[in-house]
């Protein structure tokens, strides 16, 4: 299947997005691990930051994608099955 170039680029983003949001989670249970509360506790609002720009990216792609693939659907059925005010030019 042929992707969009956007779209690529949009997967290469949250990929990249995703591993730093790993790295992040790593180093929070590293510093959980050494008993460091003080830092594991900053390193924790990092984590969770990354988790909510990764997430929120996440559902506008995802949104994006459900909306394209209406408006695929919507451009490829027969005008007979095509709601009544679709059909006037």
């Amino acid at each position: 299947m042929n992707r969009h170039p956007s779209t690529e680029a949009e997967r290469l983003m949250l990929d990249a997005k995703k591993a730093i949001l790993q790295e992040q989670h790593r180093r929070f249970q590293e510093m959980q691990k050494d008993g460091r509360w003080d830092d594991a506790m900053k390193q924790l609002h990092v984590t969770l930051s990354c988790a909510a720009d990764l997430l929120k990216d996440s559902v506008t792609v995802l949104e994006r994608t459900v909306s394209q693939h209406k408006n695929n659907e919507a451009n490829t059925l027969p005008e007979s099955l095509l709601p009544p005010d679709s059909n006037q030019p």
